[in-house]
């Protein structure tokens, strides 16, 4: 294991912390640093979520900060969702899911530069 990717993980685990997308980060790493295969990366990123968003929940509910009825509308269209992109993305080739990674994460960028 190398120091890069002990890094890489505690800054990640620290930005999924505040919720604003450590795992996106991580998908970078792996896929642009760690040589990993895009498909593969995503698996990667889907199980690291798992456990920093349920650590990072509790202390969101302890502190108020999740708008709970937000939750069933939020949740119930975006694990539906989900799975079905999950199935796209198995069956789209590597090279095209590292392109739209890449324009979504473009566009994220340049909103958030933008933003007030």
């Amino acid at each position: 294991m190398s120091l890069l990717a002990v890094l890489a993980g505690l800054v990640c685990g620290v930005l999924s912390g505040f919720g604003i997308g450590g795992g996106s980060l991580l998908l970078i790493y792996m896929t642009e640093l760690a040589g990993i295969e895009q498909a593969a990366a995503q698996g990667i990123n889907l199980l690291y979520f798992l456990p920093t968003s349920s650590a990072a929940l509790l202390f969101h509910f302890k502190n108020g900060l999740v708008e709970k009825k937000a939750i069933l509308w939020a949740a119930l269209p975006g694990m539906a969702l989900s799975a079905l992109a999950a199935v796209a993305a198995t069956n789209l080739a590597s090279s095209l899911l590292r392109r739209l990674f890449g324009i979504f994460c473009v566009i994220v960028g340049v909103k958030m530069l933008f933003r007030k």
